[in-house]
């Protein structure tokens, strides 16, 4: 890991975007700006985890301020980088600390950016902070996996998530501690080169409670951001707690 940017450095950042062109579809960007600029009304929008602005910037283009937090340079840089980036005020550090002055309409995490926090007194202080920078009636919006542990044969820990000609993922799984590391190999010119990022695997049912030591509610949890109903065989789930008003 590079102490700078964490695990998101230069040579991360540099092909991120190519890496995760089917995050970046109309179809699968879209919804979710929607959803957020709907929670924002005529109100501010924080992102936690902003990147390289795969959702900052079409929320912005919806008329959306928004601000960001990002403990990577390099993401941040190819964010500033694009069309409209300079608009985006990005704060760079620990999303689960870092504060950023004013108060918003909505703070979100997506595409499982909530687990990049591997501790459980982490992710705590991160609905806290997001609690902090809520302005009253304001919601804290959280895209992530459920935990595929039902994948899990008895002395198995391992979870493939992605098969191709030169390029492998998997996922493994510590079911006493929530750890999981996500592993990238990519084959090129016959050399293999391994990349690896811990995680730490949360429920719906403990970031309700995260929430609550947060003084936040749960008011809405979907499968999607289509708002199609979260199901026990939903792989996924979008989540909105809102902060009481006064």
């Amino acid at each position: 890991m590079r102490e700078a940017d964490g695990y998101f450095g230069e040579d991360v950042a540099a092909t991120y975007d190519a890496s995760t062109a089917e995050r970046f579809q109309p179809e699968v960007v879209d919804p979710a700006v929607d959803v957020l600029a709907g929670l924002a009304g005529g109100g501010r929008a924080l992102e936690f985890g902003v990147g390289t602005g795969r959702i900052a910037l079409p929320l912005a283009r919806r008329g959306v301020p928004v601000q960001g937090i990002d403990m990577s340079r390099a993401m941040a840089s190819r964010l500033a980088a694009k069309p409209g980036g300079d608009a985006i005020d990005v704060r760079i550090g620990d999303f689960a600390s870092t504060r950023v002055p004013g108060s918003f309409a909505v703070v979100y995490l997506v595409f499982n950016t909530i687990n990049n926090l591997t501790t459980q007194e982490a992710q705590v202080a991160c609905f806290r902070n997001a609690a902090a920078h809520l302005a009253p009636g304001g919601c804290f919006v959280v895209e992530v996996g459920v935990p595929e542990l039902r994948r899990l044969p008895p002395g198995q820990d391992a979870v493939p998530f992605h098969i191709g000609a030169s390029q492998w993922g998997f996922d493994t799984y510590d079911v006493a501690t929530q750890a999981m590391s996500s592993h990238h190999v990519t084959v090129t010119d016959g050399q293999a080169r391994h990349r690896s990022i811990p995680f730490r695997y949360v429920w719906p049912a403990e970031l309700d409670l995260m929430a609550q030591l947060a003084s936040l509610r749960l008011r809405d949890r979907w499968e999607d951001w289509s708002r199609a109903p979260f199901t026990s065989e939903s792989e996924q789930h979008v989540s909105v707690w809102e902060k009481p008003g006064p």
